[in-house]
């Protein structure tokens, strides 16, 4: 196999010049200290070993943050509305799942024409209706999606399947004791679904528009069960917020720092965050407030928000001290930006800031232009 080195190695310092861009004088000194022999190597393994012990050193002080972390609370996400952690002195005191059984019911089904779409996804047509929202998506996003095309009809007994399912929450859902609008609107969405369900399989076909106009009809009734999600959420976090504040006491809740873990699609704008928001010290909140997205939900949610939390804390202070000559460089060490970056960003040609990443996602790729870029 011919390894990333290896090829590098094979190759002229006028072939790696053009291949990279980068002027082939940039790379004459490296072929003349004869490049790739044991002298070189020790050598740039000395180099590498400076930043391995940064590293041991960075994390035997993450280790011991780890353990003086106070308070914090660690908010794990999940389809009952989450589970919330106190950790005090490094260590996990109480974790309650606070939201009423209400949020979870009320979200359960509203998912319904989520859960149709997703069997049927694959079934769709790649061909665009005349839809008011067709220009949104993406039409090799669609095709993805779309694999299977609609000739197939693989959707049939799946569909069916849920419609059981769907069936038997409407024949238990006036014993299981909902808000009467509540119960209401379950009703209306399981309904619209049995019926689309039942045209498609008599029909033995579907299109996007039918789909669309089922969902359209579910609408007001999933507004209605979001209404009574958001406010069991609500009640039951704010309580709990009210609850542990007066055991941590007045003068540490100032200083607490909050760790809402969620998969990326919610990490924005997150449920938890911003009930809990309301509830901190606001002079804080803005840098003690953090959402961590994950890929998925991590087997240890305690440790995993601790370890963040205690880089992003160490980093803080690391900057300041660091760095208290260049504001700009503090910042983007202890955010989420990468110190390179604005370098980069720099030799690019591109703005720094908010705007940074616009133009480069308007601009062409530069392979194969032997765009200059100094020498490294």
């Amino acid at each position: 196999m011919v390894t990333r080195r290896g090829f590098i190695d094979g190759v002229s310092a006028a072939g790696a010049a053009a291949l990279f861009g980068v002027p082939p004088s940039a790379l004459a000194a490296t072929a003349e200290d004869g490049a790739g022999t044991d002298t070189e190597v020790k050598a740039r393994d000395a180099i590498r070993e400076v930043n391995a012990g940064m590293r041991a050193s960075y994390a035997a002080l993450k280790s011991e943050m780890i353990r003086r972390l106070s308070p914090v609370i660690v908010v794990q996400n999940d389809a009952t509305g989450g589970t919330f952690t106190l950790v005090r002195g490094g260590n996990p005191q109480q974790s309650v799942r606070p939201v009423p059984e209400l949020f979870e019911l009320a979200k359960s089904i509203s998912h319904v024409p989520q859960g149709i779409f997703s069997i049927l996804a694959a079934y769709l047509s790649d061909r665009l209706p005349n839809l008011p929202n067709a220009c949104r998506i993406d039409p090799h996003d669609l095709d993805m999606v779309a694999f299977a095309g609609p000739r197939s009809d693989g959707w049939s007994g799946p569909l069916q399947s849920y419609a059981a399912t769907l069936a038997t929450a409407r024949s238990q859902l006036g014993k299981a004791n909902l808000p009467h609008q509540l119960e209401f609107s379950c009703g209306q969405i399981l309904d619209e679904a049995l019926q689309f369900i039942r045209d498609c399989v008599s029909s033995g076909t579907f299109d996007m528009a039918s789909l669309q106009e089922f969902s359209a009809k579910t609408y007001p009734s999933i507004r209605t069960n979001m209404t009574y999600a958001a406010a069991a959420q609500i009640s039951g976090v704010e309580g709990l917020m009210r609850s542990w504040r007066d055991l941590v006491g007045e003068k540490a809740w100032e200083d607490l720092y909050t760790v809402v873990l969620s998969i990326w699609t919610t990490s924005e704008l997150n449920q938890a965050s911003i009930i809990i928001r309301r509830c901190m010290n606001p002079a804080k909140v803005a840098t003690h407030l953090i959402d961590l997205s994950t890929v998925e939900v991590p087997r240890d949610p305690v440790f995993v928000a601790l370890d963040n939390l205690a880089r992003i804390v160490q980093d803080n202070v690391s900057a300041e001290t660091v760095f208290p000559t260049d504001p700009a460089i503090a910042d983007a060490f202890k955010g989420k930006e990468d110190l390179l970056s604005v370098e980069i960003l720099d030799q690019l040609g591109a703005p720094t800031g908010a705007s940074a990443l616009a133009p480069l996602a308007a601009s062409a790729c530069p392979v194969g232009k032997q765009k200059p870029h100094p020498a490294v």
